[in-house]
């Protein structure tokens, strides 16, 4: 019997996770279900994430080599000039990338010479036709406002994990300030993507709590990034195992499911995977990966490898303007 999928706001932890928990053919049966009623199965959108200002944070996520709690090989760069961030959005739009996302390792948004910068960097990128979006830590509403003025697409703003699993993993920012962001993004106007990160010693039913605060907003972030953890020498969690690729499958499904209308995003953590694995997550709803050879710090498939993949699938990318 098909399920009704239109979006709810309901969903509690304990449904979702009785969800991710199915026979994986039910699941992904069930998640490409509500992927089509919603979206073209055959599309993938493509995004380019570029760091813009680089290590020095000062938050101590457990995951992150950008931060400055720990000793990793990132080295620290200042806020790029605007002009070398536009070009590598010009690239970007040429390898076939939709969206231009740039990142700060910053705690959060302060006003003056640098936000100027970023706004600036904001006009460039959705005067290039493509979608523009940040992530810069914390924003006031006043901040949100600017950047939706600017033409900001989307903000990023990760709520990482569980509520409860959060305090071991970040000390230094709370999830009510997380969600405050989200709060005052949405209040600008500008669409909100927000998920998480599997693979940092949480429990199965972290996994749907975090899923279920963010599949209880209305509305649903717009697009929702599934992390793999990517180990990195130096922080917390350099020593953590590799999740089973099914365990991402499970996670973007359910994502899926709670999340219908959402661009679900197969993002950190696809080098580990193989072209079979990768498949079973666009089969299990994943509709937009970043593509380019790096995710800020971290190695990504290059764009010749992505193009072999959606070729050996049938997959197209989503055109841009879209």
């Amino acid at each position: 019997m098909m399920t009704d999928t239109s979006p709810r706001h309901d969903w509690t932890a304990g449904e979702l996770r009785e969800i991710y928990e199915l026979p994986i053919t039910e699941l992904v049966f069930r998640a490409q279900s509500a992927h089509r009623e919603f979206h073209d199965p055959a599309k993938v959108q493509k995004c380019t994430l570029l760091s813009i200002k680089t290590g020095a944070c000062p938050e101590d996520c457990a995951y992150c080599p950008q931060s400055a709690h720990y000793q990793t090989s990132v080295e620290k760069e200042a806020l790029l000039e605007v002009a070398d961030v536009l070009g590598a959005a010009q690239d970007a739009k040429a390898s076939g990338s939709s969206r231009f996302c740039m990142g700060a390792a910053w705690r959060q948004v302060r006003d003056g010479d640098q936000f100027e910068r970023v706004l600036e960097m904001v006009r460039g990128v959705r005067a290039l036709g493509l979608e523009a979006c940040c992530t810069l830590g914390m924003v006031t509403e006043v901040q949100a406002q600017r950047l939706a003025e600017a033409g900001l697409t989307a903000y990023n703003h990760n709520l990482d994990t569980s509520p409860e699993y959060y305090g071991e993993i970040i000390t230094t920012r709370t999830y009510e300030e997380r969600l405050t962001t989200l709060a005052n993004v949405r209040k600008a106007g500008v669409t909100v993507c927000s998920g998480g990160i599997i693979g940092m010693g949480e429990s199965i039913q972290d996994r749907a709590a975090m899923l279920a605060v963010l599949a209880t907003q209305n509305p649903h972030p717009e697009s929702v990034p599934v992390n793999a953890l990517v180990p990195v020498e130096g922080t917390p969690l350099a020593g953590q195992p590799p999740i089973d690729p099914l365990e991402l499958v499970r996670m973007i499904a359910t994502a899926r499911i709670a999340m219908p209308k959402s661009r679900v995003r197969l993002s950190a953590g696809r080098m580990s995977l193989s072209d079979e694995a990768q498949a079973l997550c666009f089969l299990a709803g994943a509709n937009s990966i970043f593509a380019g050879d790096k995710l800020l710090t971290t190695p990504n498939p290059g764009e010749d490898r992505d193009q072999a993949l959606f070729e050996k699938l049938g997959l197209e990318a989503e055109p841009v303007g879209v």
